[in-house]
């Protein structure tokens, strides 16, 4: 399953081919706002649309007003709710939204723009969107952009930072495996599961929600086949050699910027002995291994367990990583 923003430009790719689209995005957000910064909505003169700024609220009133003939500059900004444009429904509990209104005609410059912002999306590059309005975007492509996605603005200048969301791999599922996997879509992150193992799978069926793609693959041989980009997250919670030194072994070859394995400080030592003498890895690849994996809050149970885990890889995803400790809880 796509996600939605990759597939609200995928839809404007589409379209822009055959006639102008406009492409909106939620810029900021006050009071109580179904839809958060970031959110896209494409739409086209007959009214058809793909995406959401607002679950519903404004949609509508949008809709009724670019068939009306409005909103036919490069780019503007437009409140709904409290303070904005008088639309036939407000948002809840007086809120509002910006959104950020871009009419992109049907030519060259408009489809080769929406590509590099798919590109950015589905992580190949970064991209810098700037625009003054009511001007057109200006894209600099960034190569392993440090900042994460996100919008500033300062009066008519507004500046996105557009990078795909970030990505955690887990090598064979487990009970920690699934509550990481399940923790980790609520946190923003695309989530796969790499699993040769057809029991396994079947063991832990209907508990994996169903964003969370599943690679029936042995998770070496994905990671060879699939480099990992920065913003990748890859941890193996198997507690089976097979599976985890092999993991490891390709992980840290990677750009990921997290690589863990769930074990005891005892299971950890020895899997580290192998790594070393066995498994042609240098102390310094071994350094980027994080095991005991997790940040120390004692936990026992599968899904305090995933929790340490994913708060590792939270902090170290958000710069803050080399304050934690870790884990030394014998799973």
């Amino acid at each position: 399953m796509l996600r939605e923003d990759v597939s609200v430009i995928a839809q404007a790719i589409q379209w822009v081919r055959e006639e102008p689209v406009w492409l909106c995005t939620v810029l900021s957000t006050y009071g109580s706002s179904p839809r958060s910064p970031g959110s896209l909505l494409v739409a086209k003169g007959d009214g058809i649309y793909v995406g959401s700024l607002s679950g519903g609220c404004i949609e509508e009133d949008f809709i009724q007003r670019i068939q009306q003939g409005q909103y036919l500059k490069n780019s503007q900004v437009v409140r709904y709710g409290q303070g904005g444009v008088e639309a036939k429904v407000n948002l809840p509990c007086d809120g509002s939204l910006d959104v950020l209104i871009e009419y992109l005609p049907q030519n060259k410059f408009s489809y080769q723009y929406l590509i590099q912002i798919q590109t950015a999306l589905l992580g190949y590059s970064a991209i810098i969107k700037k625009l003054t309005l009511p001007n057109v975007s200006e894209i600099i492509t960034v190569q392993d952009s440090q900042h994460p996605t996100h919008i500033e603005r300062n009066g008519n200048d507004i500046q996105f930072y557009i990078t795909a969301p970030p990505k955690l791999i887990i090598a064979g599922i487990s009970n920690v495996g699934v509550y990481c996997a399940n923790f980790a879509l609520a946190l923003g992150f695309e989530v796969i599961i790499c699993e040769h193992r057809e029991d396994e799978l079947s063991r832990f069926a209907g508990q994996i929600a169903e964003q969370i793609e599943i690679k029936k693959i042995f998770p070496a041989r994905f990671l060879e086949e699939n480099p990992s980009t920065s913003n990748t997250a890859i941890v193996s919670l198997t507690h089976d050699p097979r599976i985890d030194d092999l993991t490891l072994m390709e992980a840290v070859n990677t750009s990921a910027f997290y690589i863990g394995a769930m074990g005891s400080t005892r299971t950890s030592a020895k899997r580290r002995e192998r790594l070393l003498n066995s498994g042609g890895l240098t102390i310094e690849m071994l350094e980027q291994i994080h095991a005991p994996i997790g940040i120390p809050i004692g936990s026992k149970t599968p899904p305090e367990i995933a929790l340490a885990i994913m708060a590792d890889i939270v902090a170290h995803k958000n710069g803050v990583g080399d304050r934690c400790l870790s884990l030394d809880e014998a799973f």
